[in-house]
């Protein structure tokens, strides 16, 4: 599974101009290869016994005596590379049109390629030392992709904030490592439960809480979010990969698969689920105000790994809810991210939304994925998201009422702001640029929202009724003390569809019934609020770029003053004394002799003096 989108990478980077002609497909090929042998791994797990579904296959030792490279193949792992592997795919296959002009597009599959292997070691992996190979792997490929396009200035900016951000949350994972080390004496995933018990209170939430730290980073989670929208600079097929199949779903398959140290630390488990609220309201109120059509949906991205994030940090009951959430936000994502790219296409790569409006009529197979998966985001009855985040609010709300509200009031905001964008985008008055001449994208890129549009109807259905997904879960994350039951009518499920029902029409009544400004207009504080990012780079800039500034100067002055001034104070001083005994060497060999004259008095008169006393 690993090796051939790995095997891919390495033929299109070694095999540089030589693979233009095909490297693409080599691309796209690797991919669904390696997807195909997901499927076979996939039937071998259900073939044996739920207490047998764990397939470990040793590969060689890494480190001597601390950790030996190993593959994990139990559901929780098969299901992140199904996801992975298959999404991918459809990605590298819309890519062959929407690349189809660049002149470096066998690069652009190079890294694709790369950021499919390197997220399976991730998941894959039997150890956290094989983890954070994959973890780092992620990174790097996202930044070669987020600035692929490195002639924009913002591309390079946006591609190194993202490489800067996660790293933060990289250090928190990479002390947590050291802690289950120093604690436990092993990485592997399998030795750790039977030696959790001997840790004590404090370590287990210190430890917890690193791990979240690094969630955070991956999974754009508050406080180490500020990345994800920037990230929209690379080519639309990447965000896609990101949101949807790989980076952002990294952090909560961290917590998920490290869930023994979270029920051991209810501390940092409860802070787990404030993060992921905090989250999913902070994405959605970042989305009711962006006009740029990618950044509209990276918000959303933000909130929906919040409701998973969320139900990560419920334990057993919620564990399911979050993967099952994962999986279907990832094919209703991919749908829309693809769809936006679709519209860019055929609006010559325009972005703004108030520069669209009447697509419909003109892009009609684009416009219908796109709305399928906006039902699906908005928990439309029936569709994915209606039983998958659905049964994330349910499961907050029995856990605290507190957050499970706040749940429901998410979902209110995401029918506002998903409404919005399917309103100006494909809906009112023609906005168009003169030189605009929108139209239906190719095959190649329309066959692939097809089929994610119909994973975004059904998908969720199939995993949430009958607890299906939950107990195929089981051996790798455990069951509930009792098993949860999806009730369509209950109180918070009717508070959701209402509010979510109050949302999408006043969005009409905003955006899809009067008139849409073309250029945005001011707002008040609370939209500029949200324009902003809620000031999340301005916080940033205050409290680290700042500091750091007046930090790095003092260090230069200090360097330059204190530490270059000493070195050159010295040497001015031996190069102005050796300068004025430089004089002294005259040439002369009767000035020398003089001088021998003089010194051998002087030494002759020392020793009488001496002898004298």
């Amino acid at each position: 599974m690993i090796v051939l989108p790995l095997l891919g990478a390495a033929i299109l980077l070694l095999g540089g101009r030589r693979t233009d002609r095909w490297g693409h497909l080599l691309g796209v090929a690797m991919s669904v290869a390696s997807f195909a042998v997901a499927v076979a791994a996939f039937f071998e797990l259900l073939g044996r016994d739920p207490g047998q579904r764990r397939l470990g296959i040793a590969l060689y030792e890494f480190i001597p005596g601390v950790a030996d490279m190993g593959l994990l193949i139990d559901p929780l792992s098969i299901s992140f590379a199904l996801l992975i592997t298959g999404v991918g795919s459809l990605i590298h296959i819309y890519s062959i049109g929407y690349m189809a002009h660049d002149t470096e597009r066998r690069r652009f599959f190079s890294y694709l390629n790369l950021f499919i292997a390197a997220m399976l070691l991730l998941v894959l992996s039997d150890n956290y030392v094989g983890l954070f190979i994959g973890w780092e792997g992620v990174g790097l490929a996202s930044y070669l992709l987020i600035g692929f396009w490195q002639f924009k200035p913002s591309a390079a900016v946006a591609a190194k904030k993202a490489f800067v951000v996660n790293r933060v949350g990289d250090f928190g994972l990479l002390i947590a490592m050291f802690t289950i080390w120093s604690t436990f004496g092993t990485f592997a995933f399998a030795d750790l439960p039977e030696k959790v018990g001997t840790a004590s209170q404090g370590t287990m939430t210190a430890i917890g809480l690193l791990l979240l730290l690094g969630a955070c980073g991956k999974s754009a989670q508050l406080p180490l979010q500020s990345w994800l929208l920037d990230a929209m600079e690379g080519p639309t097929p990447v965000s896609a990969l990101i949101h949807a199949a790989t980076m952002v779903t990294a952090g909560v398959y961290l917590v998920v698969r490290s869930g023994l140290f979270f029920e051991a630390a209810p501390t940092a488990q409860l802070v787990v689920t404030i993060v992921g609220v905090a989250t999913l309201l902070a994405g959605a109120i970042i989305g009711c105000a962006k006009d740029d059509i990618k950044k509209g949906l990276a918000g959303s991205t933000m909130s929906q790994i919040g409701y998973m994030m969320l139900a990560a940090g419920l334990g057993p009951t919620g564990y399911a809810f979050a993967i099952a959430h994962l999986i279907t936000h990832g094919f209703f994502k991919a749908n829309m991210f693809l769809g936006a790219g679709s519209v860019m296409h055929g609006m010559n790569d325009e972005v703004d939304m108030r520069r669209y409006g009447g697509l419909f009529p003109v892009m009609k197979v684009t416009a219908i994925t796109f709305i399928i998966g906006y039902l699906a985001i908005i928990g439309f009855p029936l569709l994915s998201g209606y039983f998958t985040k659905d049964g994330i609010i349910e499961a907050a709300m029995h856990h605290s009422p507190v957050l499970g509200w706040l749940a429901v009031l998410g979902a209110g905001i995401t029918g506002f702001y998903m409404s919005r964008m399917v309103f100006m985008t494909f809906f009112g008055k023609r906005r168009w640029a003169d030189d605009a001449h929108p139209h239906e994208s190719p095959s190649v890129m329309t066959v692939p929202l097809i089929i994610l549009s119909i994973g975004s109807i059904v998908l969720g259905a199939f995993l949430i009724l009958d607890n299906r997904f939950m107990q195929f879960l089981a051996p790798a994350v455990g069951l509930p003390a009792e098993l949860p039951a999806f009730h369509p009518f209950s109180v918070p499920g009717l508070a959701t569809l209402a509010l979510v029902a109050v949302g999408a029409a006043f969005a009409w009544f905003r955006y899809g019934a009067a008139e849409v400004s073309p250029v945005a207009p001011r707002g008040s504080f609370v939209t500029t609020f949200a324009r902003r990012d809620l000031y999340g780079d301005a916080l940033n800039e205050a409290l680290f770029m700042r500091p750091g500034q007046w930090l790095t100067r003092i260090a230069v002055f200090f360097d330059n003053r204190g530490v270059d001034g000493l070195v050159n104070g010295l040497a001015a001083a031996i190069g102005g004394t050796s300068g004025r005994l430089r004089r002294v060497q005259t040439g002369y060999v009767r000035s020398y002799a003089l001088s021998i004259l003089f010194g051998a008095a002087v030494v002759v008169g020392a020793l009488l003096y001496v002898g004298n006393m």
